[in-house]
């Protein structure tokens, strides 16, 4: 019996063709750089208040009115601070594990409520309050 001889297949050019089908993502935006001085950067800053620096560039450059993008505050207000507090001590919390592991345990017949399930219990009572406490204060209602 005689072996066939195999040819070598060159899958490196397949590959390298099949990459060059795909087009790029950010194939319609061409990026632009603009070197300025300290006083300069400062300058086009204060024109821009509240618009991104390529919007402004933009607009001014174009002569177009661009929606004005929305920009982060430069510092973070009391009821933000609130809000990401009360989210943190959510995930902290693990309040919808030890909910989904009870409904478990109730189901299959093996849920027992002894001390530590007291206990249990409270610590994410008390978690639910602080929570809830938090989230009101962010809202600006009274507990």
């Amino acid at each position: 019996m005689t072996q066939a001889k195999i040819k070598p297949i060159k899958a490196q050019g397949a590959f390298k063709s099949a990459a060059k089908d795909k087009p790029s993502a950010r194939t319609t935006n061409s990026p632009l750089t603009l070197r300025l001085t300290p006083e300069e950067r400062a300058r086009l800053e204060e024109l821009a208040a509240g618009m991104t620096l390529s919007a402004y560039v933009r607009a001014c450059v174009f002569a177009e009115d661009q929606k004005l993008r929305k920009t982060r505050p430069k510092e973070i207000s009391a009821e933000r601070k609130a809000v990401a507090e009360a989210l943190a001590l959510l995930g902290h919390s693990r309040i919808a594990s030890n909910l989904n592991q009870l409904a478990h345990h109730a189901n299959i017949g093996i849920l027992s409520f002894g001390p530590q399930e007291q206990a249990d219990l409270a610590d994410a009572q008390a978690h639910l309050a602080a929570i809830r406490t938090l989230l009101m204060q962010a809202l600006g209602k009274k507990s």
